[in-house]
């Protein structure tokens, strides 16, 4: 006769499946570990791209307040130019610090990718209170690890790596374009006080031309008509000097929000015109290749198609496993064993306990009954030729904006030049020649009065094709580095040339 007690320890040992765990090392995830990590990137592309301005990703605040202070010193009560314009926004910008914090998440995914799976444990008791063996009949330990985890840790990896350099780039097209954005805010800013200072002269002989409009009337030398003609001149030359007052201000507003001052740093100046134009254009006689080898967003789009397709080999090969775990370790069972025997007569009772120690394997797995992966598969292939097309639609695109951004370069500096050189100097001769006569009383004030407008209002065609121009520039630029080529020149400057009476 037997009485029997069981005691089960099985121990999940995953030695043998962290073999499958790939050549990922601890080495391998520093680089995602770090508090800046991939940052450095960023930088010296920016640099590239900015013609040498420098970034600055804050995490605590000592850095907060080194940029606070930086910025002060570049723009509180002072005239800025385009350069520090663009530097005061990389650097001060809270959306390119949210762009940045998404490098660091996706650094995070990276190192989390690479961490070996936890274990799960599960304890079972068994036979509570038996009399023989005490508290217990049987304890039950048991260690899981998910094999299919382990096995496809460095393609996970792998893919969470081509995320991060994705969101690298992205991070550098995003500053791209605030330095960009900037660029033309400051640009549009300037010419709005530029045009604003040439309405005000022309303002002058306006208010001139309708004080001696009204005089001659008095005095019956000018018709009533001559005398309204000459006054809504005057009227709407003053409604025109108030719109531009207006878009000087929203513009240097605009300008304000990319660099993102405010308080006492609002607190900047703006010059009262434009650079003047470069005596000619640079050649670039590979303007597609040199936009195809440095557009960052091209970048972005290579790698997306890289990361789809490191998924879609990773869907293949589990298309039919998608869940695998191993168990493995030993199981010791404990017996007690009661034997009788009679002896001198007498029933003696002998007990002895054994233990029998066992190795254990086990592996669990979903049978790819209703679900065989094909859907799952089918929605990778479709996926990777999405971001196939994406990327050859990109690389045309990229293409053509290169040849247009150049396109539009050589002309509006063309354009410009021909008002700077032509127009300007011919109607500058005008206005002498008219003074002239008109000191010599051959011409009256009428005629001196509308060729100044004419002037002035060539003056004002002038300022707008010379603000294409610089706005060109920086569409070329990103036209060829990224950031985005810009939404087209804003609205023409106003024109004063044909808004009055041409006198008598």
């Amino acid at each position: 006769m037997n009485a029997r007690g069981v005691f089960k320890a099985r121990l999940v040992l995953p030695l043998a499946a962290i073999a499958l765990s790939g050549c990922v090392t601890d080495q391998d995830l520093a680089g995602y570990s770090a508090k800046d990590a991939g940052f450095g990137v960023v930088s010296a592309a920016v640099s590239i791209g900015t013609k040498g301005k420098d970034t600055v990703w804050i995490q605590n605040q000592q850095q907060a307040k080194a940029v606070s202070e930086r910025v002060q010193g570049l723009v509180h009560k002072k005239t800025i130019n385009a350069d520090t314009a663009v530097q005061v926004a990389l650097i001060n910008n809270r959306g390119l610090q949210a762009a940045y914090a998404d490098i660091g998440m996706n650094a995070a995914e990276a190192w989390q990718q690479g961490m070996l799976e936890n274990p799960t444990v599960s304890i079972g008791l068994l036979g509570i209170g038996a009399p023989e063996l005490g508290a217990l009949r049987a304890i039950e330990g048991m260690i899981a690890t998910n094999i299919l985890a382990l096995a496809t840790r460095k393609a996970r990896v792998d893919i969470a790596d081509t995320r991060f350099r994705q969101a690298q780039m992205r991070a550098v097209d995003a500053t791209l374009k605030v330095a960009n954005d900037t660029r033309r805010a400051w640009i549009n800013s300037v010419s709005a006080f530029e045009t604003v200072a040439y309405l005000n002269q022309a303002k002058v002989a306006a208010d001139a031309a309708s004080e001696l409009a009204q005089k001659l009337g008095e005095s019956g030398a000018m018709g009533k008509g001559g005398q309204a003609r000459e006054h809504a001149f005057y009227a709407e030359l003053t409604g025109q000097i108030a719109e531009a007052r207006l878009a000087s201000r929203l513009a240097k507003e605009e300008l304000t929000r990319l660099m993102g001052l405010w308080g006492s740093e609002v607190d900047y100046f703006v010059p009262n015109r434009l650079p003047r134009l470069p005596s000619g254009v640079i050649k670039r006689n590979r303007i597609e290749q040199e936009a195809l080898e440095n557009r960052v967003d091209l970048r972005v789009a290579k790698l997306e198609l890289e990361a789809v397709a490191k998924s879609y080999g990773l869907t293949e090969a589990t298309r039919f496993v998608t869940d695998l775990e191993i168990i493995s370790g030993v199981e010791a069972e404990r017996e007690i064993e009661t034997e009788y025997e009679i002896a001198g007569g007498n029933l003696e009772e002998t007990k002895t306990r054994k233990t029998v120690v066992t190795p254990q394997l086990e592996l669990e797995f979903v049978i790819p009954i209703f679900d065989s992966g094909k859907a799952r598969l089918r929605k990778a292939e479709l996926a990777y030729m999405q971001a196939a097309n994406q990327l050859a639609e990109k690389a045309v695109n990229i293409r053509s904006e290169a040849r247009s951004g150049y396109t539009a370069y050589s002309a509006t500096h063309e354009i410009a030049r021909h008002y700077l050189n032509a127009v300007v100097p011919l109607r500058t001769t005008i206005e002498a020649e008219s003074l002239l006569t008109y000191n010599g009383m051959i011409s009256n004030t009428f005629e001196l009065l509308a060729d100044t407008r004419a002037k002035i209002g060539t003056l004002m065609l002038a300022i707008n094709a010379k603000r294409e121009f610089w706005l060109a520039d920086v569409n070329l630029s990103a036209a060829i580095y990224g950031g985005g080529t810009g939404a087209g020149s804003s609205a023409a400057a106003p024109s004063v040339g044909d808004a009055g009476g041409g006198g008598h």
